[in-house]
């Protein structure tokens, strides 16, 4: 125990860091147990969208899905479902909803308003499709 003590009087940043650090992996870990919306990997969405005719929602700007979206995928905007208009994804309530972005960071948060507005089923692509096109599997251009 003294040595802890001498280790944190002669390195209080570091100390201060290190604690830092194990609070935001506690407060995310827990965040995470407790979120109705589940993180998913690319065989459960590809397991999604072919037996359960899941709904891909990609959030990226409209010029980054231009280039490469996963094939049948809607473009919404987060700023758009933060106000409410999600449009034609009011029909798919009762459907999965994955919600993807470039690197599967920044998807939560929509995610969870989707799931606030009350689409029952709805999950976040685990290294957006960023994760997606690295395992090589298809995306479509244009549109």
């Amino acid at each position: 125990m003294q040595e802890i003590m001498q280790f944190v009087s002669r390195h209080p940043i570091l100390s201060i860091a290190w604690i830092a650090l194990l609070a935001a992996v506690i407060y995310t870990t827990f965040k995470g147990l407790t979120s109705k919306v589940k993180v998913i990997t690319r065989g459960e969405a590809t397991r999604l969208i072919n037996k359960e005719d899941a709904v891909v929602v990609d959030i990226r700007q409209r010029d980054d899905f231009r280039k490469g979206h996963i094939s049948g995928a809607v473009n919404v905007l987060p700023n758009e479902i933060k106000a409410g208009n999600v449009g034609e994804l009011e029909k798919h309530k009762a459907k999965p909803i994955i919600v993807t972005d470039a690197s599967g960071m920044a998807a939560q948060e929509s995610a969870s308003l989707l799931n606030k507005a009350g689409f029952e089923q709805v999950y976040v692509l685990k290294e957006g499709v960023a994760g997606w096109s690295g395992e090589n599997l298809p995306l479509v251009r244009g549109k």
